[in-house]
């Protein structure tokens, strides 16, 4: 067989996932009315996203028009190449602490190429089906950093929300509060009276309407409060001239046109350095998008890809970079919004993205006046949503390990960074995992039958016995025990319970035995079944016991007699005590 024959059987055999878009299998029967119902979606929820792409971006610490950029492309991309068939991607608000703390240590520039690469890692993370084990991470880890990022995103505004006079903000927890409280003096009461109306407006929006049955209160309800809020402090700031911060202050307004492709400046001695921020965006994306296909999935009662999602995810990231554009994941406030409008495929996502290329060709001047009090009284309702807060509430109803992790992480994520906080939480969960296995594994004592011989001995195990509970066996393996007087010369394990074996605990059985052998005594293993009875096969102490490993109890109590009656009755032509077979 030639190399190259080699090289392909090699490629057939290894778990690499099929790049299969929900695209390509749900427009083969696509349907003008499920056309229609798309359509309607993909414009509502391309209205929502304009003002939330904006204030994401801004939050960052970028312009406004890269998150309308990211929101334009990579939420095209995601939508046509994704696992999920009503996702909407984009800027999310759980990348503004890492974007805002990667540009403030490494710069615009490099934040582009960390993006880039992170899109290569999320591709190989779908392609080697690393999409399934996403879920594994708990979700005590998940509502920690989700709450602590909320909190980040709120503190992040209040500079905005307030009309602070501060110049830049600083990207870690503690330099916040003391550039805010420094600055607190510089308060602008037309910012904060905007500000408490705009959060007013997001809130009591389409609640208001929905009282009464009359079909126009309906059809206000549905318009979106973020663009209400746009329209009506924009408009106030336009014709009053409210001496606010906005938009065409702060950046000089919005490119009225195409994003323009430029490729990334690379400084090759920062790629080493760019690595761990690449991988943290990949990680969070790739929580934050399959967190959102689940979603996604409960409320169209669908299953979505979550290799696919991620590659679709991965590719998008490679895109945008070079446009100018943000990070970029699955959205959940956007999803929900597209299936609550009526999205039946990706196609909705595809026409959000369209639409919001029409607003910034059409009518980007008009974001001239859109002030920044606004932007962060959105984010602030949006991070306020985005918190798990009730799980606060309810520590007291969980485990220590459950509240221990959550809390760990939350207040890791705030002080420090995302990245410390989901590898502390992740060890965090480990140890009290690896804890709470320990004390779920037993070895005790079996009571035999009465008619036994009292040179049998018998213990059963319960449980799993590995690296973490190894001790459990020193009780019954000291070799002290084996030269005792009193000492056994058949020892009995019943693995009949025996969940679980790691070769760490096989290897102290496995000396126990060789032990047993030399005083001429013997281990007989009874009930192993599943993984206990595969490792032992496969590590080789099976084919060690032969015949002293047994199917159950009965059976290995019927064998341990007859070792006992052999010992008892010595050889016709000799004198001694016939050799155990080894």
């Amino acid at each position: 067989m030639s190399v190259r024959s080699h090289i392909v059987e090699a490629l057939h055999s290894f778990p690499i996932a099929k790049f299969h878009p929900a695209s390509l299998s749900l427009l083969r029967h696509y349907s003008f009315n499920e056309f229609t119902n798309d359509l309607s979606a993909g414009l509502t929820v391309g209205v929502v996203a304009l003002p939330l792409a904006m204030a994401f971006a801004i939050a960052s610490g970028m312009t406004p028009e890269s998150g309308i950029y990211t929101a334009i492309i990579a939420g095209f991309f995601i939508s046509l190449l994704g696992g999920c068939r009503v996702q909407i991607g984009g800027p999310a608000g759980a990348f503004i602490v890492i974007v805002y703390g990667i540009i403030a240590q490494y710069g615009v520039g490099n934040l582009l190429i960390a993006t880039f690469f992170s899109g290569i890692f999320l591709f190989l993370m779908g392609l080697f089906k690393i999409g399934s084990f996403i879920r594994f991470i708990p979700v005590s880890i998940v509502i920690g950093f989700t709450n602590g990022i909320a909190v980040l995103i709120a503190l992040s505004q209040v500079k905005d929300f307030l009309g602070l006079n501060i110049a830049k903000m600083p990207a870690d927890f503690f330099h916040q509060i003391e550039t805010l409280w420094g600055a607190i003096d510089t308060v602008n009461p037309y910012a904060v009276a905007m500000g408490l109306l705009s959060l007013f407006i997001v809130f009591i929006w389409p609640r208001s309407w929905t009282i009464g049955g009359a079909p126009w209160r309906r059809w206000l309800a549905r318009i979106p409060s973020t663009i209400v809020v746009l329209i009506i402090m924009t408009s106030a700031v336009t014709f009053f001239n409210l001496p606010v911060e906005t938009i065409g202050s702060k950046f000089g307004g919005i490119p009225q046109g195409l994003p323009e492709f430029k490729i990334p400046e690379i400084s090759w001695g920062n790629i080493k350095q760019l690595f761990t921020p690449a991988l943290t965006l990949a990680l969070l994306g790739a929580i934050e998008s399959l967190l959102c296909a689940r979603v996604a999935d409960a409320m169209i009662d669908d299953r979505h890809d979550p290799n696919q999602e991620l590659m679709g995810q991965g590719i998008a990231n490679c895109i945008v970079p070079f446009f100018g554009g943000l990070p970029s994941t699955g959205t959940i406030a956007r999803t929900v919004t597209n299936i609550k409008s009526g999205a039946v495929s990706p196609v909705a996502g595809m026409v959000h993205s369209l639409t919001l290329l029409i607003i910034i060709l059409v009518a980007a001047p008009l974001a001239m006046n859109v002030p920044l009090c606004s932007l962060s009284a959105i984010l602030l309702f949006m991070a306020f949503n985005m918190g798990n807060w009730h799980e606060f509430v309810r520590l007291r109803q969980f485990t220590l390990s459950y509240k221990a992790t959550l809390l760990l992480t939350f207040f890791l994520t705030v002080i420090f960074d995302l990245t410390v906080a989901v590898e502390i939480g992740l060890l965090s969960a480990a140890l009290f995992f690896l804890y709470r296995m320990n004390t779920l594994t037993r070895v005790l004592p079996k009571t035999l039958p009465f008619d036994a011989p009292k040179e049998i001995e018998a213990w059963v195990m319960e449980g799993a016995l590995f690296f973490g509970s190894v001790s459990k066996l020193e009780i019954v393996t000291d070799p002290k025990h084996i030269n005792a007087p009193d000492a056994p010369d058949v020892v009995i394990f019943d693995f009949s319970e025996l969940l679980s074996i790691d070769n760490s605990a096989l290897d102290i059985i496995e000396n126990f035995q060789r032990n047993l052998v030399k005083h001429e005594k013997v281990l007989i293993i009874a009930g192993a079944s599943d993984h206990p009875l595969r490792q032992m096969q496969r590590l080789g102490l099976a084919q060690k016991l032969g015949k002293f490993l047994c199917p159950d109890m009965d059976s290995a109590i019927r064998t341990a007699c007859d070792v006992i009656h052999n010992k008892k009755t010595p050889a016709a032509d000799s004198n001694e005590i016939p050799i155990i077979e080894r």
